[in-house]
């Protein structure tokens, strides 16, 4: 079906989705790159050990909140409408994104305004993402889904890649732009769906989950805070994984989702349609998104910390300028999605999903080899073409992979498979950061703080102030490369150490190129460890992406050689 007007339906259909995704996506990345000017711009210091919360919260409570509530919006869009949830999503998503460039508090109120406006944001962008594929998916005849869908995950993908610049543009002129820049594109788009957005899909109406609502939005909660708490110190420790608070949180975490998982078999209308994993290509499908997701959800970050932090400096640039001209030299690995993108859509709906999804992985796992084995000092052209890789790896599989994965369900269950889809996927990137960060914290502990209190040591700090520097968790000193600040000045100034060494030793530690070159080596430990693990969950996603099944189509047109009797949710058909 295309839609109430025909066939100018679906293009309003993907134009509008497609804005709204760009804009959620936009915002993520622009916050990331903007960070040192937000900060600076409500006066606190996020390498601070005490405030070091309140940049994960900023950076993971977007992601935390879209990865546990998208599920319920989706089911919420099965049963009252999903262009009504959609359109609610967009009017959220600007009345936060006002009240974020409109903060005026300073110091930790500030950040704690910011952070709880983002999770109100994060909600409105939980509605969008919860239900656009949905919608695209109504709107699309079967044969036309993986270019729609691939259109619009390509928009989204590039969306991360334009905050970046956009971010770095706007955070030198103003802070508050970064989030300004959000309100005309979504008063645009709350005006333009309100208008032109029809219900096509019947509308299902059933009694709300609330049990399985609770227990689903606890439990996973609960294991992503935990996580979130895990790349914090704890004690001695660099990390915070052996904290009671922690442990107990993924504990209850897991107990609470199998008792969320045992609720929704017991129910007659449930919030995930757990039958719907029956279907292999639903099952295999979110499967490898979940494992693409996790190889690739901390990729941003380690790049731009090796860009930012090391690289640029290195090569004389000034930290304030590092961000927008990181951005810039990561615009090859969003040409390669741009360019593998939208091909692997269309050609997925003629040759079926299975071989562009499954080769996109491994061309990843390929490419995060090639970083493995890059050196931290390395060619700006190799970096290049490797990453360039990397995004056409990330083009082949996202598009056929969501195309399968929402033809493969009945209609009537689009919202709440649109729902877990995203959930699987966000879940992803936010396991990734927690697994990335940890294991880079854990690379840093093992070589920084021998190579830290040595390079002090040598210009001129006394082996006390040097030792005690080094034992300072090295979470902070990857946060400062990740926010481009150079931390050994303000490291030394309470001692007072800094005023009492020669000229040149005191000019030699505060450079730009100082820091950087001293943690290169330390931080490459860190990254052999992490690119190893996205080599790995790429290999093992592209494994049970093979097992997805030939091409599948839940409600197939008339004629097609897939088709499937909707009577059944565990009927499947492949050819």
């Amino acid at each position: 079906m295309t839609g109430p007007d025909g066939d100018k339906y679906k293009w309003i259909a993907l134009s509008n989705t497609t804005l709204s995704i760009t804009m959620a996506t936009i915002d993520g990345s622009i916050v990331i790159i903007s960070m040192p000017a937000i900060f600076r711009g409500i006066h606190l210091d996020p390498t601070a050990p005490g405030n070091i919360s309140y940049l994960l919260w900023m950076i993971i409570g977007y992601l935390l909140v879209t990865a546990v509530l998208v599920v319920t919006l989706g089911r919420l869009g099965d049963m009252f409408g999903r262009v009504r949830i959609y359109n609610l999503g967009f009017v959220v998503f600007t009345l936060a994104s006002i009240a974020l460039s409109l903060d005026p508090l300073l110091g930790t109120a500030g950040a704690l305004w910011l952070i709880l406006w983002r999770i109100v944001q994060a909600f409105g962008g939980a509605m969008l993402m919860a239900n656009a594929a949905a919608i695209l998916t109504d709107a699309f005849p079967a044969r036309q889904r993986g270019m729609a869908l691939g259109i619009n995950q390509i928009s989204g993908m590039a969306g991360q890649f334009v905050g970046l610049l956009l971010g770095g543009v706007l955070a030198a002129w103003d802070w508050r732009a970064v989030f300004w820049v959000n309100v005309p594109i979504g008063i645009f788009g709350t005006v333009w769906s309100y208008r032109k957005l029809r219900e096509i899909a019947t509308v299902n109406k059933a009694r709300i989950d609330w049990w399985g609502n609770i227990t689903f939005a606890l439990g996973a909660g609960l294991l992503l805070v935990a996580i979130t708490f895990g790349i914090q110190p704890y004690g001695g420790h660099p990390t915070g994984w052996t904290s009671p608070r922690v442990i107990g949180g993924l504990v209850a975490g897991v107990v609470l989702l199998v008792v969320f998982c045992l609720i929704e078999t017991k129910i007659a209308e449930p919030m995930f349609k757990l039958g719907l994993f029956k279907i292999r290509a639903f099952a295999a499908g979110n499967a490898a998104s979940l494992m693409g997701s996790i190889a690739r959800g901390g990729l941003q970050f380690m790049l731009i910390i090796w860009l930012q932090g090391i690289w640029l400096p290195e090569r004389g640039y000034n930290f304030s300028q590092t961000p927008l001209i990181a951005g810039i030299y990561l615009l090859p690995l969003t040409c390669g999605f741009l360019v593998a993108g939208p091909a692997s859509g269309y050609l997925s709906d003629r040759f079926g999903p299975r071989p562009f999804a499954t080769s996109g992985l491994l061309v990843s796992a390929c490419a995060f080899a090639g970083l493995l084995l890059l050196p931290v000092n390395f060619s700006y052209w190799a970096f290049a073409l490797i990453i360039f890789f990397n995004g056409i790896g990330s083009g082949l599989f996202a598009s056929p992979n969501t195309s399968a994965i929402m033809s493969s369900v009945p209609a009537r269950y689009r919202g709440s498979a649109s729902g877990m889809r995203s959930t699987f996927q966000n879940s992803g990137m936010s396991l990734s950061i927690g697994i990335f960060f940890s294991l880079m914290i854990a690379g840093l502990a093992a070589t920084l703080p021998r190579t830290l209190s040595a390079g002090l040591r040598s210009h001129g700090v006394p082996a006390s102030v040097a030792a005690h520097i080094a034992s300072l968790p090295p979470v902070s000193t990857l946060f400062a490369s990740f926010l481009g600040y150079n931390p050994i000045g303000s490291l030394l100034r309470p001692s007072g150490v800094l005023a009492r060494l020669s000229r040149h030793n005191a000019a030699v530690l505060t450079s730009k190129e100082y820091f950087p070159h001293l943690i290169s080596g330390p931080f490459h430990h860190g990254l052999v460890i992490v690119f190893g693990v996205s080599i790995a969950m790429s290999v093992l996603g592209a494994f049970v992406s093979l097992l997805r099944g030939g091409q599948f189509y839940y409600d197939a047109p008339e004629g097609s050689p897939a088709t499937a009797n909707e009577t059944a949710v565990t009927t499947q058909t492949a050819h």
